[in-house]
């Protein structure tokens, strides 16, 4: 099967060499069906995910994001001194069930700000 396949392969090979100009005007046909397909199922059919790409802070000059992060830095430590107070309670042994839960969404909306989303 390998040696049919390379065989194809070069006898392609050799025609495309042979005939530059069909080679050529193939090729642009084929790219330019691809492309109007493309723009067709981007058009029509949309992909759903949605890509939200941040630029580092490092890199960005806007002041909008630098507010984001400030903003964030101000709302993790808010977080941080209430999970200190509900430690100070655990310490104490007068944990409620309203407590952990409050712990456990005190977290989930700190990583959420650590990690920007």
């Amino acid at each position: 099967m390998n040696t049919t396949l390379k065989q194809k392969v070069q006898k392609w090979l050799q025609w495309a060499v042979q005939n530059p100009k069909k080679f050529f005007t193939y090729s642009m046909i084929l790219l330019s069906v691809s492309f109007i397909g493309s723009l067709i199922q981007g058009v029509f059919f949309p992909s759903e995910t949605v890509v939200k790409i941040r630029p580092p802070v490092l890199y960005s000059k806007s002041k909008t994001t630098q507010k984001l992060t400030v903003n964030n830095d101000k709302e993790m430590e808010k977080i941080v001194n209430e999970l200190k107070t509900l430690k100070i309670k655990r310490d104490q042994n007068a944990l409620k069930k309203e407590d952990s839960l409050r712990i456990d969404y005190l977290f989930n909306q700190y990583q959420k700000l650590k990690n920007g989303h």
